[in-house]
């Protein structure tokens, strides 16, 4: 009889009951089915958390509360509204600005981290440059059909370090097309060290930029991050 009711088990998918169903203690039938069903959707949750995040390929982060003291929040977000996602739900985007170092990366991730968990959002972190360099790639290889889906599911997209690298033609036209495919169906996370004045230096087309500006800046919070490197301030305490 056991491998009778395993083997149903693994046919309707209950793997957390095909494995476990024994171990369960209940005084009546009814006690027993519904802490199986309970047992059975938790597992189905953490499987589905922990696929979430294996796809969304976020930075690992410490355990360390975040510091605000830093940080200039504008006019119609808090702190609660950006570290949990919630803006996602609106379909909104965050600009995170400031020097190297200064923690943009790293509270990004916590935001996509949040989204995750309270939400089961379907979340994806890259570096600007290596985005661009795989939407390049499949343009060439004639899969960036593919890679555009891929990126259409999302909830959340974290282009990571916006500035760092100048983009050639093609990467900046590309990375134009991704972000105008996210407008007003997605939200963006955007971490840049350069003011919006500066960045022609990444498109190299004053047209191209102004496209890509005036899309993010519509149902965007611009958050600016000041004081000095965290990772410098580290290096200091160590020495």
């Amino acid at each position: 009889m056991r491998e009778q009711i395993e083997q149903h088990a693994k046919r309707l998918k209950l793997s957390w009951i095909r494995e476990h169903y024994h171990q369960i203690e209940a005084d009546t039938h009814e006690e027993y089915l519904l802490k199986l069903f309970e047992k059975e959707v938790e597992n189905r949750e953490e499987r589905k958390v922990q696929l979430l995040l294996s796809q969304a390929q976020l930075p690992k982060t410490s355990n360390h509360p975040y510091v605000w003291d830093h940080i200039q929040i504008p006019q119609g977000i808090d702190r609660d509204t950006i570290l949990n996602g919630e803006f996602i739900k609106e379909k909104e985007n965050m600009i995170f600005y400031g020097g190297v170092g200064t923690g943009k990366t790293y509270l990004a991730t916590l935001v996509g981290l949040n989204a995750i968990h309270r939400f089961g959002s379907k979340v994806k972190f890259y570096t600007v440059a290596s985005l661009v360099n795989q939407l390049i790639e499949a343009n060439q290889k004639e899969t960036l059909p593919k890679l555009l889906k891929q990126l259409k599911k999302l909830d959340l997209l974290i282009l990571d370090e916006l500035g760092y690298i100048p983009l050639n033609k093609e990467g900046a036209e590309l990375l134009f097309q991704v972000i105008s495919m996210c407008y007003e169906t997605k939200s963006l996370i955007i971490t840049t060290n350069l003011q919006f004045g500066q960045w022609n230096h990444v498109f190299g087309d004053p047209i191209l930029t102004e496209a890509v500006i005036d899309r993010l800046i519509h149902h965007s919070h611009l958050t600016v991050f000041t004081g000095e490197s965290f990772r410098y301030k580290e290096s200091l305490l160590h020495q």
